[in-house]
């Protein structure tokens, strides 16, 4: 169990400066819109390329006390949510969530762009912040790879029989992709070498990239594309995770895809805990 809390003062605090609740609800929810669409693309940040993560979901069980001085690990548990990792940053100054955001985004690059992090609950009083990212416990209610990356398969079909938006492209309905089995092997493959180097990212540490991957396992395609996921244990959490970030959906709708190959893989060592890959194929 790891639990970390962060503090940062930027600016005095305005003497007499009030904010309704209604106004500090939704200051909060602009800021974690803005945490999320700075997740959703890939971002410099420690001096390498890091992002192209599924947003986080409020949590109310994280939203905390912006005055929280006690024990983190104590304040979560007492909340009931059940908790592998969770960091809390406080942030002093920032005078709305814009502000907020380019402070976070500024001094906590690693923390916002960390795939172990699934959940998220922000906090505010006049220009004090408290931020919370967590992890849950795994539910541990999967089948195999197979079993589980055909669900997926499913769920995907599901999503692409209906027209929809993935950000600010609109897509029409496609036709359903089935599964291949090559594509299945790379796809297992990646989330294993995910789960065991506790790593997330597309090339992998050999430096093969998802079409490498896919031709090496014996795929004969014209095209590849590749989504990936942390820390979600379900199928359903991937896909709703997936339809909601505008890259991974973009990718999950494109009509040029025919075929799929989908797998997970679990190290309870990792930082996520779990990895999903589903990899797309056009002959």
């Amino acid at each position: 169990m790891r639990v970390l809390s962060l503090l940062v003062c930027l600016t005095p605090l305005a003497a007499g400066l009030a904010v309704a609740p209604t106004a500090a609800a939704d200051e909060a929810a602009r800021l974690v819109e803005a945490i999320n669409v700075y997740r959703s693309e890939v971002r410099q940040c420690a001096g390498q390329g890091r992002g192209d993560l599924t947003p986080l979901a409020v949590d109310s069980r994280l939203v905390l006390p912006v005055s929280g001085v006690g024990d983190l690990q104590q304040e979560v548990a007492r909340t009931g949510y059940p908790m592998v990792t969770v960091q809390a940053i406080s942030l002093s100054g920032p005078r709305d969530a814009q502000a907020a955001a380019r402070a976070l985004q500024d001094s906590f690059c690693q923390v916002l762009l960390d795939p172990q992090y699934t959940d998220i609950g922000v906090n505010h009083t006049l220009r004090d912040w408290r931020i919370v990212l967590a992890r849950p416990l795994l539910t541990g209610n999967l089948g195999d790879w197979q079993a589980e990356g055909q669900r997926l398969l499913e769920l995907i079909n599901s999503a692409r029989a209906q027209a929809r938006r993935c950000g600010a492209e609109s897509f029409a309905a496609a036709a359903p992709v089935r599964w291949n089995a090559s594509l299945a092997l790379a796809a297992e493959s990646h989330s294993r070498a995910m789960a065991n180097q506790n790593f997330f990212e597309h090339r992998d540490r050999q430096g093969h990239t998802p079409g490498d991957r896919a031709e090496l396992a014996g795929y004969q395609g014209r095209a590849i594309g590749e989504n990936l996921a942390a820390a979600l244990d379900t199928p359903r959490k991937v896909l709703d995770g997936w339809l909601a970030s505008p890259g991974h959906c973009a990718t999950l709708m494109n009509p040029q895809f025919a075929e799929l190959g989908a797998a997970y893989a679990v190290d309870p060592k990792s930082d996520a805990g779990i990895y999903w890959t589903a990899l797309f194929g056009a002959q």
